[in-house]
């Protein structure tokens, strides 16, 4: 089964893909987040504590 990612609607050129990431707890979460491939979009969606944030300014993280 080939897997089909959606179209960007913020740039229309890139596609969203899914990241994943690990819970406080070790557990897999999967899908946490959707980026765009398209590095000049930048757009980006992610889940956190249930909340979704969205936006077109990807920032490095102080972890």
């Amino acid at each position: 089964m080939e897997n089909t990612f959606p179209k960007c609607l913020s740039c229309d050129e890139g596609v969203l893909i899914p990241l994943s990431d690990y819970g406080r707890e070790g557990a897999s979460i999967m899908y946490k987040a959707w980026v765009c491939t398209n590095p000049e979009c930048g757009f980006h969606m992610r889940i956190d504590n249930g909340e979704v944030s969205r936006g077109k300014e990807i920032k490095l993280s102080q972890k």
